[in-house]
């Protein structure tokens, strides 16, 4: 039986207050969704691209769009080599702590350079206002589990185990390609990916009937 850790884990109540998110896939199969989150950068996105070939993986990678107009190359290999691209704002930007109409445009500006239909909040966190709004466009994906690989106090061996002793079929699991990240995501993502595979997990992507939201 699962335990419940809810920094590594979404609380129920978060997960009634957007029932249109996406948080786990459905179904009994054994399969897993590995997604990235604030790249693309240069230092990180490409290790973890080769890295993914080399595991034969595809993963979905939420873009902020700052990035992707500075790395236009970088961006355009996330999707010459078959991965999903996602929203993450312009800026990176906390719903709680931004006005709507200005959350509402940067989604909107990133959307020009990422052109995708999914859309993943940082931090996960939106007001009711701008849940309405956006999953009525975008389909909304958070998470099951989160790595936390971007904590500099957690060692690698620490974020393997916050995903393997969380994991379960349809698991949607967060890792950052990011500067904060990189020290435990370059040690840790491949035993997770490892472990995973130890385990009879495969990897998908997000299904396609979730990217028929927006028009």
């Amino acid at each position: 039986m699962l335990r419940f850790d809810p920094r590594i884990q979404p609380p129920v109540l978060l997960t009634r207050y957007f029932p249109k998110a996406l948080w786990r896939l459905s179904g009994k199969q054994k399969q897993v969704v590995l997604t990235f989150d604030d790249g693309p950068i240069p230092e990180v996105t490409p290790w973890v691209l080769d890295l993914l070939d080399k595991e034969q993986i595809k993963a979905c990678f939420f873009c902020v769009g700052e990035n992707v107009k500075r790395h236009p190359e970088l961006f355009q290999q996330l999707r010459d080599r078959g991965h999903q691209v996602g929203n993450h704002t312009f800026n990176h930007l906390q719903g709680l702590k931004t006005p709507d109409e200005d959350y509402f445009n940067n989604v909107e500006l990133a959307r020009k350079f990422i052109q995708s239909r999914l859309l993943r909040p940082p931090h996960g966190l939106l007001k009711k206002s701008q849940y309405k709004a956006l999953s009525s466009q975008y389909q909304l994906v958070m998470w099951d589990i989160i790595s936390r690989d971007y904590r500099s106090d957690l060692t690698p061996e620490k974020v393997v185990n916050n995903v393997m002793n969380f994991v379960r079929s349809g698991s949607i699991i967060i890792f950052h390609d990011s500067l904060k990240a990189q020290k435990n995501l370059k040690e840790a993502l491949p035993v997770v990916i490892k472990n995973l595979k130890q385990k009879g997990y495969t990897f998908t992507l997000i299904p396609e009937e979730y990217q028929k939201v927006a028009s």
